[in-house]
């Protein structure tokens, strides 16, 4: 009796502390369009954007890396999948969500962040105007934009982080992970690397000051606020001001075809004086009765009430992409949203580790014989001979790149 208590127990503990991942989706497969609903946002006015299943043009893995592919440019993207079919909480363990993103064409604006979603939302209406619970990722538009976003909902209202992550802007796939912590801790990291973590408190506004200035506090009638002033020992010369802005210019002659009588009395044009002196203002000296700038005590803020539980996200049930994109072609693969930061880490790792090279050789080889086409086509143009040379452009022992060709299905929802 005893000892199946014990075991009972041990069950009891081992699934209390057991990691549970909510949400995981590799769109290995053509199943993944049963787990997502294309929104009809945007396609009343006919700007909606296609979505489609692809690695791109360049990838590590021709299965591993196919994901969600935006197809038109200069359109709005909106898709939705459901986690679970009953909402979850982070309340009391650690909330990771974690995908990559690959933007192939060196966009100059498009966005690319995801968004966790609460229970009861119109999958099909999903919109930029939907609530969040949580906006997470790359958003990049011009100079002025390239940062990750990290927005929290708290009370209705979605706060920004103060300070913002750079996003990466090569062509590459890259990782973004998001960790919240039950002790209002967080950590954002690019590619398994963390790029900034710290406290929530500091840097979302989730609550007004603790301490506020004094609204009924005035400054003093006599408090000197300016560390400078006049000296008062100086007195303006008594012949300052006897010299005029302006005179008539000395070397100005009268013009011998001048008729006063008809062109009226002839004046020289006046000039600057170079006497002027201008206003006269006393030297500036340290003011002996500075008392500094004046600041309201402060006193307690009565209407800050502490909360400890601002990392707490409720009936989450949903995750959402809602994107405009100048440049189409982005790639999304592997979500994840876990209580388990290690899992997430090996993940990453283990893609970052085996197909980022393969990736960047893909592309390198690509990029290659795309100089290689160029040059034959130059040379073609200007009648000129093909290259006696080709180790010029191209290593031999490097294996043809067929750029028409494409093993890659891009369907489309």
């Amino acid at each position: 009796m005893r000892a199946s208590m014990r075991i009972a127990l041990w069950l009891a503990l081992a699934t209390a502390g057991a990691a549970e991942t909510f949400f995981s989706e590799k769109f290995a497969d053509k199943t993944w369009k049963d787990r997502w609903e294309v929104s009809d946002w945007k396609k009343q006015e006919g700007t909606n954007g296609k979505w489609g299943w692809s690695h791109g043009e360049f990838y590590g893995d021709a299965q591993e890396d196919k994901g969600l592919f935006t197809t038109q440019d200069a359109r709005y993207y909106g898709i939705s999948g459901k986690m679970r079919d009953e909402p979850f909480s982070n309340e009391g363990r650690d909330l990771v969500i974690q995908y990559s993103i690959k933007f192939p064409y060196m966009v100059d604006c498009a966005g690319g962040y995801l968004k966790l979603l609460r229970a009861g939302l119109d999958q099909k209406s999903f919109s930029g105007a939907s609530d969040y619970a949580i906006m997470f990722g790359p958003d990049i538009c011009g100079a002025e934009t390239r940062k990750v976003h990290a927005i929290l909902n708290f009370k209705g209202n979605n706060l920004e982080k103060k300070t913002p992550v750079l996003c990466e802007i090569d062509k590459f796939t890259h990782w973004y992970t998001f960790v919240i912590r039950p002790d209002n801790t967080y950590v954002i990291k690019v590619d398994n690397v963390e790029k900034d973590s710290g406290n929530l408190l500091d840097e979302w506004t989730f609550l007004p000051p603790k301490r506020i200035p004094d609204p009924s506090a005035k400054k003093p009638d006599d408090w000197v606020d300016d560390p400078m002033m006049d000296d008062p020992s100086q007195v303006k010369p008594a012949d300052w001001d006897d010299e005029p802005e302006k005179i008539p210019d000395p070397e100005a002659v009268k013009p011998e075809d001048w008729d006063d009588d008809a062109d009226g009395e002839w004046e020289p044009n006046m000039i600057d004086n170079p006497k002027y002196k201008g206003v006269w203002k006393p030297t500036r000296i340290d003011n002996p009765n500075y008392k500094g700038q004046w600041v309201a005590p402060e006193i307690d803020n009565p209407d800050f009430i502490d909360d400890p539980n601002v990392y707490v996200q409720k009936d989450l049930q949903f995750v959402g992409f809602e994107l405009w994109q100048m440049k189409s072609g982005s790639i999304i693969d592997n979500i994840l949203v876990t209580d388990d930061e290690e899992e997430a880490a090996a993940e990453a790792s283990a893609w970052l580790s085996k197909n980022k090279k393969g990736e960047e050789k893909m592309n390198e080889e690509i990029e290659k014989a795309e100089r290689i086409k160029r040059e034959k086509e130059r040379r073609e143009a200007e009648g000129l001979p093909p290259a006696e040379d080709p180790g010029e452009f191209e290593d031999d022992e490097d294996e043809d790149i067929d750029l028409d060709s494409d093993d890659d299905e891009k369907e489309e929802l």
